[in-house]
């Protein structure tokens, strides 16, 4: 099992902050000084110099001048860009990339394959605490770059079930939610993608714990990958994928079927 929960900033920025405090010690320039010529607060530099927040290009190009460093910081910003994915996901982003097979259960929101740019901007951009808009845009880009994969060659199998609850959570707005509901009807006409649709009630208490994926290589390597808040696991444990295998099996069994599940996803988006 690969699991991270807290993980570390990457170490681009603990390099980069380090560098900047070097430098700017190194020119007997303090952190106010700094702070005042890049406009940055106090707390913020000192958040940079830690590598707790991501040096700001700004912050580079009057650190390097004041410091005399003559580019040597500004050539870090090249290592600063805003990471695709979160660095928990790492892992699965790498599986899911080899992968032949793929099962997705969605509890609450549209599963990212499945996702339109203007739900994946509303959702990523909606993010708490706020990302900067280079980093939204970079995982919004990488988001849909993940989406080749549906109609790549030879083709990869998909099967996703929704829950009834992320089919009427209306993520940023009727304007974007019923483009995304089409989508999912669309994405669902691909010979090999199934769309299914887990309707609330009684019946569907298997649903209730959560998102997962299951996924299976070439090599017929198998994992499964849960996600929560500010972590995620891919795991390899026997175990673990068999009662993820049985739920999932069961979440199928309960869940309308594809031509059913089309109807209703547009009677959804009529309703909007």
């Amino acid at each position: 099992m690969a699991a991270t929960e807290n993980p570390q900033p990457p170490m681009a920025w603990r390099y980069c902050g380090n560098q900047i405090k070097l430098w700017r010690t190194r020119a007997g320039i303090s952190r106010e000084q700094l702070g005042k010529e890049a406009n940055y607060e106090y707390d913020s530099v000192k958040s940079m110099e830690q590598g707790r927040r991501r040096p700001a290009l700004r912050l580079l190009q009057v650190a390097d001048e004041l410091c005399g460093a003559h580019g040597l910081l500004l050539a870090a910003q090249d290592y600063l860009k805003p990471e695709k994915y979160q660095s928990y996901a790492q892992d699965f982003m790498a599986a899911e990339e080899a992968a032949v097979a793929l099962h997705s259960y969605g509890a609450l929101l549209i599963p990212g394959l499945l996702q339109t740019e203007a739900y994946a901007r509303a959702l990523i951009g909606g993010h708490c605490p706020p990302l900067d808009e280079e980093t939204v845009d970079e995982r919004v880009a990488a988001r849909l770059q993940r989406q080749e994969k549906l109609t790549r060659r030879p083709p990869v199998l998909f099967s996703f079930v929704i829950y009834e609850a992320a089919l009427r959570t209306v993520v940023g707005g009727p304007e974007v939610m019923k483009p995304q509901l089409h989508h999912l009807v669309k994405a669902g006409e691909l010979r090999n993608v199934s769309v299914q649709v887990l309707r609330a009630g009684p019946a569907s208490l298997a649903g209730l714990s959560g998102p997962y994926v299951l996924l299976e290589t070439s090599e017929h390597e198998q994992y499964a990958y849960v996600e929560g808040q500010e972590t995620g696991a891919l795991y390899t444990d026997p175990g673990k994928l068999s009662a993820l295998a049985q739920r999932h099996g069961m979440i199928r069994m309960q869940a309308l079927g594809t031509e059913e599940s089309a109807r209703f996803i547009e009677k959804v988006a009529e309703e909007l």
